[in-house]
């Protein structure tokens, strides 16, 4: 049986099925009313049967695997220039990471019996749930601004979904696809009644189920141990929230001992974490970052939770202006790293850390590479 929902602020449990709320009558994020993870000891990088990718862990997952392409253990590789090692999350099937979540979250679509799914997005996670709605054979409108890039676009229209484009900010076309999910509205919660199910990236626990297994490869692939720290770009936080929750039930398993610091990356003028962290939002020139549009976030869905991760890892955030942004991305492609603009906000937040001392010589850090350059194009 699929996983029931349930409130974690309030206490309210909704018991799933295809028009389950998409968010608490309370306004709260829901989450999964299970916590599953395995008992005993792991095995081995090198005696673990990874053919079935990141479902290679379903006893983490409060969720059947219906949907897959066997994404994910993506590549850990060195990068000496930068004193790390990146996590190439830019090879999965669309070319970012937001896979890991789509296919979770479809996987969750067929088991409740959904026969449409809707999403909004700037562009990678519209692609992304498109491209697994074909796989799953569901219908698929995807809420994108009016400006989404054009390579973005044509991904989501090859995968036969429709894209829907919304004059106005980001906020408008998520606000837009809430009010056709949820219809008349005529139920006393947010329930889904209206075109489809809500296939959020930045809503719907599914999918966070599916990024918190960036915290499992990573533990696998460094023989069952921690990095010191791993620094993530927040928009909605969907990768650093899964980050988080995936090595909180390491910790809780008895996998691993210890949590790595989280220290996240937000574009100048787009930042309100680290606006609520008391930091500087803007830029040299008092100016709003245009290149990092992936990440162009004013209101977190799940913002209070990425504070809260924060806090516990003794993590931080820091805004980026354009120029080391820019600077970082060059210096990724020359060194092989096939990225998209956004993607370089990370790295460009790595080497601020060094340099505030935030991040020591000698520390064991991650940073996952999101989205593949080819996007650009």
């Amino acid at each position: 049986m699929p996983a029931d929902l349930t409130c974690p602020d309030c206490g309210t449990v909704y018991e799933a099925g295809p028009d389950e709320p998409w968010r608490c009558g309370c306004g709260h994020a829901l989450e999964f009313d299970e916590r599953p993870h395995p008992q005993g000891d792991p095995l081995p990088l090198h005696s673990l049967d990874t053919t079935e990718g990141l479902w290679t862990f379903f006893e983490f997952l409060p969720i059947e695997q219906h949907v897959t392409f066997y994404e994910g253990f993506t590549p850990l590789v060195e990068a000496p220039d930068w004193d790390a090692q990146f996590k190439l999350e830019y090879v999965f099937p669309t070319g970012s990471f937001k896979d890991r979540g789509a296919t979770t979250t479809l996987s969750r679509a067929v088991e409740l019996g959904v026969e449409k799914v809707i999403e909004d997005s700037s562009g990678n996670a519209g692609a992304s749930i498109a491209t697994y709605a074909a796989r799953a054979g569901l219908d698929a409108d995807i809420y994108v601004p009016a400006d989404v890039k054009q390579s973005k676009l044509m991904a989501i229209q090859r995968a036969d979904a429709r894209p829907v484009r919304i004059e106005g900010s980001r906020e408008d076309v998520t606000a837009a696809c809430q009010r056709a999910v949820e219809g008349d509205g005529e139920r006393d919660a947010p329930y889904q009644t209206g075109d489809g199910w809500y296939a959020s990236h930045a809503w719907n626990p599914a999918f966070y189920a599916g990024t918190m297994t960036f915290a499992f490869e990573v533990a696998a692939q460094q023989g069952w141990t921690v990095p010191d720290a791993v620094v993530l770009p927040i928009g909605h936080g969907t990768l650093f929230l899964g980050a988080y929750r995936g090595f909180s039930l390491l910790n809780e398993a008895g996998i691993v001992d210890g949590m790595p610091r989280l220290l996240g990356a937000q574009a100048a003028g787009y930042a309100p974490i680290v606006a609520a962290l008391g930091g500087d939002t803007t830029d040299a020139d008092g100016e709003a970052t245009t290149i990092a549009d992936g990440i162009q976030i004013t209101e977190p869905a799940r913002g209070t939770e990425i504070l809260e991760a924060i806090e516990e890892t003794d993590g931080d955030a820091i805004a980026l202006g354009g120029d080391p942004i820019e600077t970082a991305l060059d210096r990724l492609h020359r060194n092989g790293f096939y990225v998209e603009p956004t993607c370089a906000v990370a790295p460009a937040a790595l080497e601020q850390y060094r340099e505030d001392g935030v991040i020591d010589d000698g520390d064991d850090v991650v940073v996952p590479l999101t989205g593949s350059g080819l996007k650009t194009l």
